[in-house]
């Protein structure tokens, strides 16, 4: 199953609409904010987010054929299922500020890796690594950048696998290669992860009590990690799917992204 978490935007109608907005203006006002310029670079903005759009689904495709697989072979789906997001534009532009980085085409394709994300929530942690390694392996992907949460968990507790791909998107201009991250994570990993999202976002409850919330979910942290080690075992000796327990590696294939 594959949830989405992004709208579309047409670039032809964004044009559009836009230039009817500074026209109406110019008529009204005799003078228009909006200005042609402005225009092209938002269609050239959309157009970029619609090559995001599509190395995401290219990542997704290929998570899905590897989960099929698995299914063949094994008798065993690793994937539970996918979400994938696009971030919003205000979330793009707050990022570029808080790098201090221009807010340009140019600069969000050079400087941001996150654009494009898809969430892989995996039934077991040899699911995370073996999927992670198999789709790593694939010779048209590229591995730019690993952080392994799972190996070295974040001191409040958060676990996942970060791996950062390049991966080919075709237009008529030719292959683009653009990031996507992906999270991959076990299910227990998740829902964790979405409590402690939700507790960091609270801003109504007292910092006492914050902070009793946050040493409970490390505590739940560990628990739930010596749990999944425990699950992990009896999967092991029930099922024959492969046993994963490294994060890939960066790859030294050098491919310029866009």
């Amino acid at each position: 199953m594959i949830l989405d978490r992004q709208n579309r935007v047409n670039t032809n109608e964004l044009r559009a609409r836009l230039s009817a907005i500074a026209d109406e203006l110019e008529q009204r006002d005799g003078t228009s904010p909006i200005e042609t310029a402005d225009v092209d670079a938002v269609s050239e903005f959309i157009d970029q987010m619609q090559v995001y759009e599509g190395a995401m689904y290219e990542i997704s495709t290929k998570l899905e054929i590897l989960d099929s697989e698995f299914q063949v072979h094994f008798s065993h789906d690793p994937i539970h299922h996918m979400e994938r997001r696009l971030k919003s534009i205000d979330s793009i532009i707050d990022k570029m500020h808080r790098k201090h980085l221009p807010i340009t085409v140019r600069s969000v394709r050079d400087n941001l890796f996150d654009v494009a994300g898809i969430r892989v929530i995996c039934n077991y942690r040899d699911d995370v690594y073996s999927v992670a390694n198999y789709l790593s392996a694939q010779s048209d992907i590229q591995v730019l950048r690993v952080k392994d949460y799972i190996l070295n968990p974040k001191q409040n507790g958060y676990r996942s696998l970060h791996v950062i791909y390049a991966v080919p998107v075709f237009l008529s201009s030719g292959a683009h290669y653009t990031p996507v991250e992906v999270q991959f994570r076990t299910i227990a990993m998740d829902y964790w992860a979405s409590l402690e999202h939700a507790l960091r976002y609270k801003t109504d409850l007292p910092d006492a009590r914050l902070s009793e919330h946050s040493q409970t979910l490390l505590d739940c942290a560990r628990a739930l990690q010596n749990v999944e080690t425990q699950m992990q075992s009896i999967h092991r000796d029930i099922n024959g799917a492969p046993q994963g327990t490294q994060a890939p590696s960066t790859d030294d294939r050098t491919r310029p992204l866009g």
